[in-house]
């Protein structure tokens, strides 16, 4: 397991002059069963493979494996974890680029992120609102224990002044 890093900066434009850096390893986090459940509810997807822990015991991966979208949906978490900016007014995902499920993950496994800051362009302002800047890290969603990955995604995130 690595040793939690972040990268602690003032303001957004900050980001610009650390294109290339290496952000930082997030906390380790666990995906419980309920939550692959919850997260199963809400989206309707009940494929077996992600709520049937019996049969998913005889099935491929030997056990429940959380949704792929699921541990996407904990990229922006891991990242709180790794950056931290001062001064900002609001901060919003603002999309993803390439994103890819490497390996499955297990509930109960232990997962830490690793970020890569890879562009960061200042935004202008419009209308009334505040300039900012946008920037993309890349996420690597790994199992704390192995450093492998199971999650990479680009995430696209805008911090404004």
């Amino acid at each position: 397991m690595r040793a939690l890093r972040r990268t602690t900066i003032d303001t957004p434009d900050d980001l610009l002059g650390l294109v290339g850096a290496e952000l930082g390893v997030s906390a380790p986090q666990v995906v419980t069963q309920q939550q692959v459940d919850q997260f199963a509810d809400v989206t309707g997807d009940h494929q077996w493979i992600h709520v049937d822990v019996e049969r998913a015991r005889s099935g491929p991966f030997g056990s429940t494996v959380v949704h792929g979208f699921l541990t996407l949906a904990l990229v922006p978490r891991l990242l709180a974890d790794i950056l931290a900016v001062r001064t900002f007014s609001m901060g919003v995902n603002y999309g993803l680029d390439r994103v890819r499920f490497v390996r499955p993950l297990s509930p109960g496994v232990e997962i830490q992120g690793t970020a890569t800051l890879v562009a960061a362009k200042p935004i202008a302002p419009a209308g009334e609102g505040a300039a900012g800047v946008q920037a993309k890290a890349s996420v690597v969603v790994e199992f704390a224990e192995t450093s492998q990955p199971c999650c990479v995604a680009e995430i696209v995130f805008r911090y404004y002044a």
